[in-house]
């Protein structure tokens, strides 16, 4: 076994070590998730923390680590008699994001089912991980189906097994622990709230402290035995830091004031629900416990805020977590402080800032070390963002004109126009890719996948990966009189097994064109196309979805965008979006046709989805080239049709507004094959907001109500 990076000689990194050594002593608070850009020690610091933790206490031979003090009565491998204990080293079991249902929760053990002809049961993770931690590095890159088990498994402290014949039901207490980084997408707000804590991490700016993260990590990959045993004094001394405010903890008393500070606190950042004073609470009373005190003072409510309500309090899509220092401190200013009474006991000694580990490279770090008293205000420092204004004024309404009239003067104006804010976005219905496809894991369109919900059986193409066995022994039972079985166990040959076929989610590649031309220039009408774009980005975000920004105004095309897992980059350029000029649809719809091309090259298995945000109209051929005859209105219709032809799944989100409307876009969306759905229609709860499939057919597209009645 190779020797883990030791914890106190993680350079930095103050608050996530903080957060983490608090559920080492108080595993009530709820586990951590740790977000931040990659390369910023997150994983080695989780890793590092279960060799912090003291020992368990375990019935001997028991598979779900039951204490001998009070043994689980339901128990699959109970009852358990009175009988000493057997202590062992506390488990850090981690879940990969490929793993497996059965492998999370446990399944039926097939090799006895299928040798012995028994019903026994094979733990899974959940098991592993009772009374220890459970790890999952790329959090927000998990399966929905395992993520439902974990969130079940988190919220009720045990594991219920109903599947293939077995019934099971078993502890998993655990301290659950996700690192992530957001550029890869979000997590669920059911699971977000599920963590206890959470802190944002980026690599230091402060050359010294990165020279001496170079200098530790070469060290350590040099001799890491010998890299350990350097820092096995200072090892020592937290284990033993924590043990103690583990001892203190329950002799912490928290007063009537710090409770009133803690309901403030939450109340004034308008936090839902009432986990967050829970957990706030919890937190206070760690901390105390943890500088060797038995009261909780402002400073532990201060620090509990900061590393609790982050992830909690209501914020704008793509915002940075955090919160306002300023407003907290004026929150907890409302309050008198109160003397402390003298500690009965004086404070168990262990590493503090002055300490081993803690001043240098031969001290251990210039940051301070996680033996010290916890940082007082040291949460991070990231200020709230304002939210988007959105439009407050009804948009005047538009004069009549034919398709083929001469574009406007506001289209022939040269210079563009300033950008103009998004409106506030807004959950939008599902879009989604027809058929079943095979690309990478997401939220988005159905598609075979390994993991899933299994959906049937067949004969297996090559290696076996995922066994049926209802399948395989309804193939095997009838001939097992031929083939002479004697015993309880099943005669099994290569011919009976199945392989499970598995129906799951995939990412799609979510290409917008967005029109930025005069046409669109009105400001509230842009604002509005805005919110309603960056809607859809934040519904990208959430299924994991690859996204790309095609804008087109005057004579060209542009690719504001290549195709990216980064979305917030896409947000960014969606807002300083500028807008002016002619309407050339037809070259922003060729140069949706050749990025998807390109992509197809580079991913094939990752299917497209051409979200195209115009009014329909089109004043200017641009750089679309075509025949000298063609109008652009005819040179639109034949770049639609070649996206058509090429099996691109299409939406147009139809911008026109006002009492007169020409219907253009519905014209577009006919051409592409695919729906226009209206600005009002995206929203999720609107009348037309239900799940559709974009390719379904649209019956009429001469008005705007045929236009609502597709979407």
């Amino acid at each position: 076994m190779s020797t883990p990076y030791p914890f106190t000689a993680v350079v930095g990194q103050t608050d996530l070590r903080l957060a983490l050594l608090l559920n080492a002593v108080s595993p009530a608070v709820g586990g951590v998730l740790v977000r931040g850009e990659k390369g910023t020690a997150k994983s080695t610091a989780v890793r590092a923390l279960s060799a912090l933790l003291p020992q368990v206490d375990i019935v001997s031979g028991c598979r779900f680590s039951c204490a001998p003090a009070a043994p689980d009565p339901a128990c699959p491998d109970g009852p358990h008699e009175p009988a000493p204990g057997a202590l062992r080293p506390a488990r850090m079991v981690e879940l990969p994001v490929g793993a497996s249902e059965d492998r999370l929760v446990g399944a039926l053990d097939i090799e006895r089912a299928l040798a012995e002809g028994v019903k026994a049961f094979e733990p899974g993770l959940l098991a592993d991980a009772h009374r220890g931690i459970l790890y999952v590095d790329e959090v927000n890159l998990l399966h929905d189906h395992l993520i439902d088990l974990l969130l079940d498994a988190a919220a009720m402290g045990a594991s219920y097994v109903e599947r293939e014949g077995v019934s099971v039901r078993h502890a998993a207490r655990f301290l659950l622990v996700g690192t992530m980084n957001p550029e890869e997408g979000e997590l669920r707000p059911q699971l977000l709230d599920r963590f206890g804590l959470t802190v944002e991490v980026a690599a230091s700016r402060e050359p010294a402290q990165r020279v001496e993260v170079v200098r530790r990590r070469l060290a350590y990959e040099d001799d890491p035995a010998g890299f350990a045993t350097r820092w096995a004094g200072d090892e020592h001394e937290v284990r033993a830091r924590v043990v103690a405010a583990r001892a203190l903890l329950p002799k912490v008393s928290l007063g009537d004031t710090a409770l009133l500070q803690i309901a403030a606190t939450c109340a004034g950042f308008e936090v839902d629900g009432m986990r967050a004073d829970i957990v706030m609470a919890r937190t206070a009373t760690a901390l105390a416990a943890w500088a060797g005190r038995t009261e909780v003072r402002k400073e532990d409510v201060r620090q509990a805020a900061l590393l609790a309500l982050p992830h909690r309090r209501r914020r704008n899509p793509f915002d940075a977590p955090g919160l306002d220092e300023d407003m907290l401190d004026r929150i907890l200013d409302g309050f008198p402080d109160e003397e402390p009474e003298p500690d009965p006991e004086p404070e168990p000694e262990g590493p503090d800032d002055n300490g081993p580990g803690d001043n240098g490279p031969e001290d251990g770090g210039p940051d301070g070390g996680p033996g010290g008293t916890p940082p007082q205000g040291g949460g991070p420092d990231l200020p709230e963002t304002e939210s988007a204004d959105g439009p407050d004024a009804p948009e005047a309404p538009e004069a009549p004109q034919s398709p083929e009239q001469q574009p406007s003067a506001q289209e022939n104006a040269g210079p563009e126009q300033a950008a103009v804010r998004a409106a506030e976005p807004f959950r939008t219905k599902m879009l989604s890719v027809p058929g079943l496809g095979e690309g990478a894991s997401g939220r988005r369109s159905r598609a075979r996948t390994a993991h899933g919900r299994t959906t049937g059986a067949q004969r297996p193409r090559g290696h076996l990966t995922k066994l049926h066995l209802t399948a395989t022994i309804q193939a095997a039972a009838p001939h097992q009189k031929a083939r002479g079985r004697d015993g309880r166990g099943l005669v099994i040959r290569k011919d009976d097994l199945r392989q499970a076929t598995r129906e799951g989610r995939e990412g799609n590649l979510v290409l917008f064109v967005v029109d930025a031309s005069g046409s669109m220039a009105a400001r509230q009408r842009m604002g509005a196309v805005k919110g309603a774009v960056l809607s859809l980005l934040l519904d990208a975000y959430q299924r994991r979805d690859k996204v790309g920004l095609i804008t087109f105004r005057g004579a060209t095309a542009e690719l504001a965008l290549p195709p990216t897992s980064s979305v917030d980059a896409a947000a960014a350029r969606l807002e300083q979006l500028p807008t002016g000029g002619r309407t050339p649809l037809a070259a922003g719809l060729l140069k949706a046709h050749e990025v998807l091309r390109i992509e197809r090259l580079r991913d094939p298995s990752r299917r497209p989805l051409l979200v195209v945000v115009t009014d329909g109209r089109a004043t200017s051929a641009g750089n679309a080239g075509g025949r000298t005859d063609s109008s652009p209105r005819e040179l639109a219709g034949h770049s639609a049709r070649l996206l058509q032809a090429g099996g691109v799944a299409s939406v147009v989100v139809d911008c026109e507004s006002g009492p007169v409307r020409l219907g253009l876009a519905g014209v577009l969306a006919r051409d592409l094959g695919g729906p226009a759905v209206t600005l009002d229609g995206l929203r999720a709860d609107s009348l037309a907001g239900l799940v559709k499939n974009v390719r379904t057919a649209v019956t009429s597209t001469a008005s705007p109500h045929s236009n609502r009645r597709a979407a």
